[in-house]
C-alpha cells in the first residue's frame, strides 16, 4: 500500500468563504465543488507530507496548515492589499525559509512559507522582526 494523496479538511458551516482567501489570495484552484465541500488546490505534482508539532518553532504557536508559495513577498502584499493581519513575521528562520503567518476565514493559523537560498533572504533571522 502507498499514500497517494493527503487532503485537509476544514470544518466550517461557508465552505464558499473559502473562495476570497484559498483562491483569490493565494491563487488556488477550484477543484471540486459538490456544494457541501470545496476542495481547492493544484495540479501541480507535491508530496504527500503530515507534521505533528508542539509549536510552531521560533517560539510561534504550531499552524494548522502550511503552504509554501514560490514568491513570498508576493503572497505577503496580497495578504496586505486583502487587509489580512500578519499574525507573525515575516522572518526568515536559522532552518531555511521565509515565512509569515495570517488566520484564514475560519481562524485556522496558516503558515505561509517560501524554501530560502541561505544568503538570499532580504529577511531578518530568528523572528527578529514582526510586522504585525
Amino acid at each position: 500500500m502507498r499514500v497517494k494523496r493527503i487532503v485537509a479538511n476544514v470544518a466550517t458551516p461557508e465552505p464558499n468563504a473559502a473562495q476570497r482567501f484559498y483562491g483569490d489570495i493565494l491563487g488556488l484552484e477550484l477543484l471540486m465543488d459538490q456544494g457541501f465541500v470545496l476542495t481547492y488546490g493544484s495540479r501541480e505534482k507535491m508530496p504527500a507530507q503530515v507534521s505533528f508539532a508542539s509549536e510552531g518553532g521560533s517560539g510561534a504557536p504550531a499552524p494548522d496548515l502550511s503552504i509554501e508559495v514560490d514568491d513570498l513577498d508576493a503572497a505577503l502584499r496580497k495578504m496586505r492589499e486583502a487587509g489580512i493581519a500578519i499574525e507573525y513575521g515575516p522572518t526568515a528562520e536559522p532552518w531555511g525559509v521565509k515565512r509569515f503567518f495570517v488566520r484564514d476565514p475560519f481562524g485556522k493559523l496558516v503558515n505561509i512559507l517560501e524554501h530560502a537560498a541561505p544568503a538570499a533572504s532580504a529577511y531578518q533571522r530568528g523572528g527578529s522582526r514582526h510586522d504585525r
